[in-house]
This record gives structure tokens, C-alpha cells and sequence, in this order.
């Protein structure tokens, strides 16, 4: 049973990919059915490790077996699996749902509905493997499907630029991960999760010398696994790829930014909550980098006008807090948020593409408005969205995100509340943007094309069902799974996570004063105040203030995200590029290498050719000499032949 679960998703890439050019449409209902049923199993393991705590694990055969490293293909579920799955699987079904009726008029609709199913396959393998080497296949699987995904639409060139974009920014972490597999085996013997768990406390403080000096084995690892989830979580530095994605179909940007790839590196940080825990100066360094990531992308958010990009730094926004949470040793936490921000992310994303199927494929924010009469429920979820996602009371993400700020305040240091002020800070920036997203899309007055508005309709009940199971996860999951993942006194995670004790203070919440506990509501209440005032009460101000020489700087600045991708063309690609030309190209290509290579030969070929061009010079006594020549050397050789026999 628990292996169909990974099966199900694969039956459905292979029969989308080698027979769907005879099914036809019907792809996309089997592959729907596949996925409904492994979420359908992976609901009944979940039910199974609530009620009896049961881990499996399961083995084919091994895989390497080379000295002393020994691989097997083997897959372990547990209760982080567990919840992982239900995560990934029902997030997948959803968005398969979904496409049959976005994606029908699409020629390559069967090719689309395969590249989903392989998505969430290498997911699943990603997050039921038992050993590092296995978790590394899904781990660049998911990034082969998330380029076949985004660059689907294969003859607009912005896709083929993104889905390059974020295949190389991803080959950046992944050097860095198998650094990190490089040394866990160098340290431990073994790619085992369970045999290099268990003897972390043996190794905690053995060390290497580098430069003359000691550095912790740990601190070296652990470094080397958090840059490596920096590329898949887009943390800061390495996010430039993520709002590029949006070039996909919009089920394409749902699944990768709500259940797969961009929550592959908190899952890996969570999974190595054992190894993380005995580095504090990596756990204070993804700390400083969540809440960083948090606050640099909900600036962003501010002025972009790309509906589906507003969303994608939003993504970039709450993975921060994710990772943020994991440097704060809550990885209970951070898995809270993750799978809240699942569902309200989903819901988002796909709610866009409502309003985008229904306008005619426009995302320009600054061509809507007036669509709450025409689109009433892509309204209300997108409300619904938008205010899980800001943290509103009672709603799924001001469960995990307040719980997360909380617990930074409660470390009492220079560090933690510094990340406590970036992470309330990016709550008011992210209220500010949602609400300015909802106001001029639904709210405002109509910008857009007449006949296109005119036309507008809600979408198919394959698009609206969806999209109300979504609303609902995102309005009660919070609440209903709170008490679960981060009661005090919780034994549903078991072995699955580790903290130290000093490190858990969760508790802890309970007395921390109310002036700081309301601070992040307060911010985010203040961010929709100001935000409905500025574009419904004091646009023309507001328009005054965004034309002025002084703040123009800042829209700018803002507005094209930091100049992230200026710097990197101009100072590092462009660089690169030079300096491989210059020696590359130039230098050994076209200098060492022509030289002794086709130059050489080539040269050698001529002096040939012109000496036997000079040899024939139609004068009947030269090629009487030459014969004569030639006949005394062959009589020589004769004659040598036969005296030395």
C-alpha cells in the first residue's frame, strides 16, 4: 500500500507520456484519479501515525554497495513524511483538477498533464527517502520537472530564458548539497539518515583544520546543506529564479510554489534537525537569511503589477519565515506554516489564474478592475487567500506566522529581535501588497479592455471546486492542526524532529507580554488601513507621491527588485562570460589549441602538398631520376631482406 502511494503518481506520467497521443483528453482524468487515490493513501497513513504513532520503513535491495558505502533503494514514512504527503498529494490532485479545464484547449494537454504527474513523483521520492543519495534523485528531479514545467509554452522566448534561469540558479545549491553528501559520507561512513543521526552526538566536536584553523565537522556540513536549500527555498541571494517561474501556466506556479521545489530545502533543513542542532553559529546564519528573505521580498511586493509575480514574492516572503523558523530550532513550526502556506498559496495562485483565464490571459494588475460584480467567487477566495496569508486572526497562517514571531522575541538576544522587528515589518509590507492587489483587481474602477471585461465569466466547476476546498483548508486548517503540530506536549512527531532542550521554547510563549504579542496584527491591521486609504480616499496624492523626483528612487529601487538581477548580469554573468572568452575562446580555443591542432596539421598538410607539387615538373629526366632513385631503394631493400634471412 505504502509504495503506491509513489506508484500511482508514476503510472500517471507514463500513461500521459507514452499513450497520450491515442487517450487523448481522458490523460488528464486518469492522472487525476491516480493522484486522487495515492492522496487518498497517504490520508490513511496520516490517520494510521496519528492514532499509532506506526513508522514504516521499506526496502527493495540495494542499490550501491562499493566497500563501505552501502545504498539501498529503500523508503521511510513517518510522521514528517506523513504530513508531507498529505501536503504534496492533495495540493497535486487539486491542481490536476484544475487543469483539465485551464489547460484543455492546449494542443500538448496530455504532454502538460504527464509533466504534473513526474512533478509530484520525484516530490514523493524527495520526501520518503531513507538515505541522502535517494533524497538527492527527487531532489534534481524536481528541478528537471520544474524546467520541462515552466518551460512549456517552449516558442516564447521569456520561458526558455526563465526555465534556464532557474535550472542554473538551481545547479548553484546543488553543488553546495553535494558538498554537503561529500562530507557526511567523509565523517560518517555512511548516507544512512538513521545511521549519521545516530551518531551526531560521536562527532560533535571532532574538527578539520583549514588554513590553521579548527573548524567544527558540523558547522562545515551543516553550512554546506543550508546553501544547498537556499537554492531550492529561493532564500536571498539565490531567489531570482522563483519570480521568473510565473512564465509557466499558472498550475504550473500553484504546484511549485505551494507543495513541491520551493519547500524541498525547508524539508531538508527539517529532516536534519539533527545535525543542525549542534550548529549555532548555522542555526543564528539561517535565522539572519530567513527573516532577510522575508523582509526583502514583501518590499518587493509593494509596487510589482504582474498579479502572478505579486504572489511569487509573496512565496519568497513566507518561505523566509519558514526558514526563519528553522533557525529559531522550531522545525515543528516551520512545518506549520509550510503546510498552511500550502494550501493559502494553492488557493492564491489558482484564483489568479481565474481571474487571468477569465480576462483573456491579462496579468497587469493596472488593466483590471471592477471584476467583484462580474467574478463574486474568485473574489471571495482570493479574500480568503489573501487574508490567510497576511496573518489575519483565525485564519490558517496567523497561527504559524504569529507563533514564529513570537519565538523570536523569546530568545532575548541582539540577533533574534532584530529578525523580530524584519519579520513584523515584512507583516505590514505583506498586508499592504495583498490589500493592493484586492483593490485593483475587484474594487477599483474598470481599466481594462470593454469587450474583454464585458465577457468576463467565472470558470468551469473543474476551476471553482478546486478553488473552494482550497478556501476552506485555508480558513480552519490553522485551527484544526494547530494543537497537533505544535501543542506543547505533542507526541506526534516522535523521533521524527529533533530539538535540544535548551533550544525549545515554545513553552515559553504562553508568558510573553501582549504588547508584543498583538505587534504583528497591529502592523498587519495598519497595512490594510493604509492601503485601502492611500488608493481609495488619497489617490491623487498617492499618485503625486509616486511621481516625486525623491520617491521615484524608491519605486524604482523596489519596483525593479532590488537591481538582484542587474547586479548578477552585469557584475558576475557578464564578468564570467569575458573572462571565458578571453581565455577560453581566445587564449586555448583559438590560440594553444588551433596552434597545435588544425593550424599544425594543417601547415604540415600544405608543405606536403607543395612539395609534391614541385616534384611534377613534366621534364622526362627528372622522372627518370626519380624512378632510378626509387628502384636502387627497393633493390636495397630486397637485397637486406633476403641476406638477413
Amino acid at each position: 500500500m505504502l509504495i503506491l502511494i509513489i506508484l500511482l503518481p508514476l503510472l500517471g506520467f507514463l500513461s500521459g507520456s507514452l499513450f497520450g497521443f491515442c487517450i487523448g483528453d481522458k490523460t488528464s482524468f486518469i492522472t487525476t484519479l491516480f493522484l486522487f487515490l495515492s492522496c487518498l493513501l497517504s490520508v490513511e497513513l496520516f490517520l494510521d501515525v496519528i492514532c499509532n504513532g506506526s513508522v514504516y520503513q521499506v526496502t527493495f535491495g540495494s542499490w550501491i554497495k562499493c566497500n563501505t558505502l552501502l545504498v539501498n533503494w529503500s523508503f521511510y514514512f513517518d510522521s514528517l513524511t506523513s504530513i508531507m504527503l498529505i501536503v504534496v498529494t492533495l495540493i497535486s490532485t487539486v491542481v490536476h483538477l484544475y487543469s483539465i479545464e485551464y489547460m484543455k484547449f492546449d494542443p500538448h494537454f496530455p504532454r502538460f498533464m504527464a509533466y504534473l504527474s513526474l512533478f509530484t513523483l520525484f516530490m514523493l521520492l524527495l520526501i520518503t527517502a531513507n538515505n541522502f543519495l535517494q533524497m538527492f534523485i527527487g531532489w534534481e528531479g524536481v528541478g528537471l520537472a520544474s524546467y520541462l514545467l515552466i518551460n512549456f509554452w517552449f516558442t516564447r522566448i521569456q520561458a526558455n530564458k526563465a526555465s534556464i534561469k532557474a535550472m542554473l540558479v538551481n545547479r548553484v545549491g546543488d553543488f553546495f548539497l553535494l558538498l554537503a553528501l561529500f562530507s557526511i559520507y567523509t565523517v560518517f561512513d555512511s548516507l544512512d539518515y538513521s545511521i549519521v543521526f545516530s551518531l551526531v552526538p560521536l562527532v560533535k566536536d571532532n574538527t578539520f583544520t583549514f588554513f590553521s584553523h579548527d573548524i567544527p565537522v558540523l558547522d562545515f556540513i551543516c553550512f554546506f546543506l543550508f546553501l544547498g536549500a537556499m537554492g531550492k527555498s529561493a532564500q536571498l541571494g539565490l531567489h531570482t529564479w522563483l519570480p521568473d517561474a510565473m512564465e509557466g501556466p499558472t498550475p504550473v506556479s500553484a504546484l511549485i510554489h505551494a507543495a513541491t521545489m520551493v519547500t524541498a530545502g525547508v524539508f531538508l533543513i527539517i529532516r536534519c534537525s539533527f545535525l543542525f542542532e549542534f550548529s549555532l553559529i548555522v542555526l543564528n546564519g539561517i535565522m539572519l537569511i530567513g527573516a532577510s528573505t522575508a523582509f526583502f521580498a514583501a518590499t518587493i511586493g509593494l509596487f510589482q503589477n504582474d498579479i502572478k509575480k505579486i504572489i511569487a514574492y509573496s512565496t519568497c516572503s513566507q518561505l523566509g519565515y519558514m526558514v526563519f523558523a528553522c533557525g529559531l530550532s522550531s522545525y515543528d513550526v516551520a512545518l506549520f506554516h509550510l503546510s498552511n502556506h500550502a494550501f493559502f498559496k494553492a488557493l492564491l495562485f489558482l484564483s489568479a489564474g481565474s481571474v487571468i483565464h477569465s480576462l483573456s490571459d491579462e496579468q497587469d494588475i493596472r488593466k483590471m478592475g471592477g471584476l467583484k460584480a462580474i467574478l463574486p467567487f474568485s473574489y471571495c477566495v482570493m479574500v480568503i487567500g489573501s487574508l490567510a496569508l497576511i496573518g489575519f486572526p483565525f485564519l490558517s497562517g496567523f497561527y504559524s506566522k504569529d507563533t514564529i514571531l513570537e519565538i523570536a522575541y523569546l530568545k532575548y538576544n541582539t540577533l533574534s529581535h532584530y529578525c523580530y522587528f524584519l519579520g513584523s515589518t515584512s507583516a505590514f509590507f505583506t498586508a499592504f501588497y495583498s490589500t493592493r492587489l484586492i483593490y485593483l483587481v475587484f474594487l477599483s474602477e474598470p481599466n481594462g479592455n470593454r469587450k474583454v471585461i464585458l465577457q468576463a465569466k467565472e470558470s468551469h466547476v473543474f476551476m471553482t471546486l478546486p478553488l473552494f476546498l482550497l478556501a476552506f483548508f485555508s480558513l480552519f486548517l490553522g485551527y484544526l492542526s494547530k494543537d497537533l503540530c505544535t501543542g506543547f506536549g505533542t507526541n506526534y512527531w516522535n523521533s521524527a524532529i529533533f530539538i535540544l532542550p535548551f533550544n525549545y521554547i515554545l513553552i515559553d510563549i504562553e508568558f510573553l507580554d501582549l504588547f508584543h504579542k498583538l505587534v504583528p496584527l497591529l502592523l498587519t491591521i495598519l497595512g490594510i488601513c493604509l492601503a485601502y486609504t492611500l488608493h481609495v480616499n488619497n489617490m491623487q496624492v498617492f499618485y503625486q507621491l509616486k511621481t516625486s523626483a525623491s520617491f521615484k528612487i524608491v519605486y524604482n529601487f523596489l519596483n525593479k527588485k532590488w537591481y538582484f538581477d542587474r547586479m548578477y548580469n552585469e557584475i558576475i554573468s557578464q564578468k564570467v562570460l569575458d573572462v571565458g572568452n578571453l581565455i577560453m575562446y581566445v587564449e586555448i580555443d583559438r590560440g594553444l589549441m588551433e596552434y597545435f591542432g588544425p593550424n599544425i596539421v594543417s601547415s604540415k598538410i600544405t608543405n606536403v602538398i607543395f612539395f609534391f607539387k614541385n616534384i611534377q615538373t613534366g621534364n622526362l629526366y627528372n622522372y627518370l631520376y626519380l624512378f632510378f632513385i626509387t628502384l636502387v631503394f627497393v633493390l636495397c631493400g630486397i637485397y637486406c631482406i633476403f641476406c638477413h634471412n
